[in-house]
């Protein structure tokens, strides 16, 4: 199973034309846009936090 060509990526921007129409557009790729920028920020603080906790070996099994 490959990437999206231009092609797919062509048909698949104009479905969503049809469902959204052109004055939700721009709308919406606004809301993606700042979910993004939202996760990437949780996502780098969550990177942070977990480099600054100290590292804790597993509990060592005795036979």
């Amino acid at each position: 199973m490959g990437s999206l060509g231009p092609p797919e990526l062509l048909i698949v921007l104009v479905i969503v034309l049809l469902l959204f129409g052109g004055r939700k557009l721009p709308e919406l790729s606004r809301s993606i846009g700042t979910s993004i920028k939202e996760f990437r920020k949780a996502t780098d603080d969550d990177e942070e936090t977990t480099e600054d906790r100290p590292r804790v070996s597993p509990p060592s099994k005795e036979v």
